[in-house]
């Protein structure tokens, strides 16, 4: 990075342009203003929710898919229509405006309380109402992305185990996407379900494999450009970490909370010793959490801001922004082929470490961890 940087330096040096005639140092400053690249807004733009998914922009014109939005006001009931309606946030249907940026601005809104994305009630000129309520029940690109997820899992799994009932893969050798995805799944086996959960494994095979495919699917179509980052999303993670947490709970024994109630330690530690058990209980499935959507949330991040760096150079000079473009295009495709690594481990350290905290419930203690041969922790994470 150096030494891009100093040849960058070099060779691209500063050019001062002369202030256009007829243009007031404040109408310079404001068009400035007006050009002035935001790179936060955009990567939270990214990230975000919303009601169509959109791919690029050519002749100013946006190329997206819209999707449907649904909608229920106690004053004017329900109304379903698709995104495509609100031309981008630029114009009202329905009696309702989708927000975006340039609207906000004009109107002064405070950007705190109204965010782009969001849909309010409109009266006859335009304006907001926010005094109107508005139920939005939309399909955004985060829900629709899961659905199709779930109906690639379903149509993927039926299909190979249609083979299987065959005899294809049984009496003869696994063909084609079978013989892929039988290794995936003789992995989370051997490495998730038996090395963690001993003889008990097959009883939660179903769960660990539909979790362990279902983040992977979801990771790889997040980075489709256009797609919605869903495993970045911390509402679905949470679904995830409180279905795990549901199992745990149900694989527990007597031993288990009698460990929690009478730990193990001496008589003065135990008032130490039962709350920290009890926030023991907790912080398995918010690590499970807070660890799948930091890790994929950050990848598209790290992409986005190298490609914005070449803008922010741009910006200051055309020559820097040219020159410093191929360094952060390279480390761009390097960090996306990274994430596809990236997709694959993290649906397997969510499916390991489920499997981990459930062998610890129904064993009853971390003192029997080493009883079916667990991995150690601190190595998966």
């Amino acid at each position: 990075m150096v030494a891009a940087f100093s040849l960058s330096g070099l060779f691209f040096f500063n050019v001062s342009n002369a202030q256009p005639v007829g243009d007031t140092t404040a109408e310079v400053k404001a068009k400035k203003e007006e050009h002035k690249l935001d790179p936060a807004k955009i990567i939270l733009e990214h990230v975000a929710d919303a009601h169509e998914f959109h791919f690029l922009t050519l002749n100013k014109k946006p190329v997206s898919i819209p999707l449907p939005v649904i909608l229920y006001s106690p004053a004017k009931g329900w109304s379903v229509f698709m995104s495509s309606h609100f031309e981008h946030g630029e114009a009202t249907y329905d009696g309702y405006r989708l927000l975006n940026e340039e609207y906000i601005e004009e109107a002064k809104l405070d950007e705190s309380k109204f965010k782009p994305g969001k849909i309010f009630a409109a009266d006859a000129d335009g304006k907001i109402d926010p005094s109107v309520k508005v139920y939005d029940l939309s399909l955004g690109r985060n829900a629709v992305q899961m659905i199709i997820s779930c109906i690639l899992l379903i149509l993927i799994m039926n299909s190979i185990a249609g083979k299987y009932k065959k005899g294809q893969g049984v009496k003869t050798a696994p063909t084609g996407f079978q013989n892929a995805v039988e290794p995936v799944i003789t992995f989370v086996r051997d490495e998730v379900g038996k090395s963690n959960l001993g003889n008990k494994y097959e009883k939660y095979m179903p769960y660990l494999l539909t979790v362990f495919f279902f983040i992977l699917i979801n990771n790889l179509i997040g980075l489709i450009p256009g797609t919605a980052n869903v495993t970045g999303n911390v509402a679905f993670t949470a679904c995830l970490g409180i279905l795990s947490f549901i199992v745990i709970m149900f694989s527990t024994g007597k031993h288990y909370w009698g460990h929690i109630v009478n730990p193990p330690v001496p008589l003065g530690v135990k008032f130490i010793m039962w709350p920290v058990e009890i926030m023991g209980i907790f912080t398995k499935p918010f690590a499970l959490i807070v660890r799948l959507f930091a890790n994929m949330i950050s990848g598209h991040i790290i992409i986005l801001s190298f490609i914005l760096l070449i803008f922010i150079f741009g910006a200051m000079n055309t020559g820097l922004g040219w020159g410093t473009s191929p360094f952060f295009v390279i480390l761009s495709v390097f960090i996306y082929l990274i994430e596809v690594l990236v997709a694959f481990i993290q649906a397997f350290i969510f499916a390991n470490l489920t499997a981990v905290f459930i062998s610890q419930a129904f064993e009853g203690g971390h003192e029997d961890d080493h009883g079916h041969g667990h991995h150690d922790e601190s190595v998966v994470v």
